[in-house]
């Protein structure tokens, strides 16, 4: 039976490169956006498009709830195609604030409209100190100092929404790599933990269908993190490409 999307970030990085895999699967996609312009560029490629902001929690809920998903994936974030140094800390914050408050909002928001899941982008850098590779069981690094705690703490707020109760909705996280490919800011892939943005949206489509509610790593092999769990439960690769 077909299912319908609610995909949350449609016209970032990842989500331009998971809405062709959706589309050409027979899913329906609700894409939201924030700009009038970027919905006219969603519906041209056949995305249902919804103006909306994580932050209006009445407004996200209706729009879901009127959407009826099946599934909602989470790919919003809130950071600039390249990062000034000097404001590292106030992007950090407001991306923390998305992973915070806008998973929050959404995950009520899926749970309303009766979503068997959502599927949600998380980092896999945020890890305490310990022998690499790190696997899922590592705990994340909850007493880093400032300002990596900015990032840590909203990691976990994320990660505690998504997963806080699977006898309501499946949560299934995915800890990206640093991402490199079209539209990422970076042409080549980072030496210690990288991910290519195409794979790192086929994790996404993979998780709509299969696997069962947790973490799982996506990145590729050599890196910091051990990605077995997603090889063999998703069925996922790294060297996918569009």
């Amino acid at each position: 039976m077909p299912k319908t999307i609610f995909l949350a970030g449609a016209t970032g990085a990842i989500g331009r490169r998971l809405v062709p895999q959706l589309l050409e699967t027979g899913y329906t996609v609700f894409g939201t956006t924030r700009s009038a312009d970027k919905a006219r560029d969603l519906d041209a490629i056949g995305v249902r498009p919804v103006v909306v902001d994580v932050f209006d929690a009445e407004g996200l809920k209706r729009a879901v709830v009127a959407a009826k998903p099946d599934v909602v994936i989470h790919q919003l974030t809130d950071l600039p195609p390249a990062v000034d140094p000097s404001r590292a800390a106030e992007f950090a914050a407001r991306n923390a604030r998305i992973r915070r408050d806008g998973t929050a909002n959404l995950v009520r928001a899926a749970i309303a409209a009766g979503a068997e899941r959502i599927v949600a982008q998380s980092i896999a850098w945020a890890y305490v100190p310990h022998d690499e590779p790190c696997d899922e069981f590592v705990p994340l690094d909850l007493k880093a100092p400032e300002p990596r705690i900015i990032s840590v703490s909203g990691v976990a707020a994320l990660e505690t929404a998504v997963l806080g109760d699977p006898t309501t909705i499946t949560g299934i996280v995915l800890r990206y790599g640093h991402l490199y490919g079209p539209a990422t800011g970076a042409d080549q892939p980072d030496a210690s933990l990288a991910v290519h943005v195409d794979a790192a949206a086929r994790a996404a489509f993979l998780a709509v269908e299969v696997g069962s509610g947790g973490i799982y790593n996506i990145a590729e092999p050599g890196s910091k993190v051990n990605s077995t769990k997603a090889h063999r439960e998703l069925g996922w690769t790294p060297d996918f490409r569009i």
